[in-house]
């Protein structure tokens, strides 16, 4: 398995290695800052769905307001991507958890204390928390989830046979045709595969590089440049939770259309 990337200082400067902050383990599963911070992301979730459900009204306060109004937005949104009420009814839960999830993931790993809260073993700190997309561990575990629902998608839409017809298909009106269409469903079936390596590194990339940039930072002009890249990355954390799921809905879209 990946582990995190671990960005440290060092006497001489600043240090950027491969190794895991392993925190303790449960029946022999490791238990890591990055999944910790992952914990602490769906709590906050679980807690601020329950106050928000409580305090559901008939005449909407102001909060209320706003929230229907971007998750009605988002839902609008989706439908006429998808261009099915159904087919919004059934992906938006998921889309919209992936979002919230990696969003609340992102800005969690920003918070003061993150990664300088810890214990030391032999002079090295262990922080308790870590930023969670740093971790391809985790990065590659929401591919996987974006690329089965992918491909949920397409079957539940078109059926087993028709929709691996895409991929594998031996049609056409002559002999080249047919190998043509044949080369062509391969290149899309590697082009799904490539998915989880696109959504998984492409999260990570970015999240990982506003983390070694935040350290360089903070290690050089520790007052001042830190606060705008804190900022910057805040966006970025905002951007890429809904990239996310942007590129999993159009991969959806694309998913349940007949093959012609």
């Amino acid at each position: 398995m990946f582990s995190l990337i671990e960005t440290a200082h060092a006497a001489e400067g600043i240090s950027v290695k491969l190794s895991p902050y392993i925190l303790g383990s449960i029946g022999g599963l490791p238990i890591t800052a990055t999944m910790l911070t992952s914990w602490l992301s769906m709590l906050i979730l679980v807690v601020l769905a329950i106050l928000l459900r409580a305090k559901l009204k008939a005449v909407p306060g102001k909060l209320q307001n706003i929230m229907e109004l971007l998750i009605g937005g988002a839902y609008d949104y989706v439908t006429d991507t998808l261009e099915s009420k159904t087919l919004a009814a059934k992906y938006f839960p998921v889309l919209m958890t992936i979002f919230l999830f990696l969003l609340v993931m992102n800005w969690v790993g920003l918070l003061p204390g993150v990664t300088s809260i810890g214990y030391f073993v032999d002079g090295k700190l262990i922080p308790f928390l870590y930023p969670p997309a740093t971790d391809l561990n985790i990065t590659i575990a929401f591919a996987v989830v974006a690329v089965f629902l992918i491909q949920f998608a397409g079957i539940a839409a078109l059926g087993i046979w028709k929709y691996a017809g895409k991929f594998i298909t031996f049609s056409g009106t002559s002999i080249a045709n047919r190998f043509l269409n044949f080369a062509v469903g391969l290149i899309e079936l590697v082009s799904e595969i490539g998915r989880l390596v696109s959504f998984s590194f492409r999260l990570f990339g970015n999240i990982f590089a506003g983390k070694v940039l935040l350290t360089v930072a903070i290690f050089f002009v520790p007052l001042l440049l830190p606060i705008p890249i804190l900022a910057y990355e805040v966006f970025v954390g905002f951007i890429q939770a809904g990239v996310f799921a942007f590129l999993t809905l159009i991969f959806i879209k694309l998913a349940v259309v007949a093959h012609h």
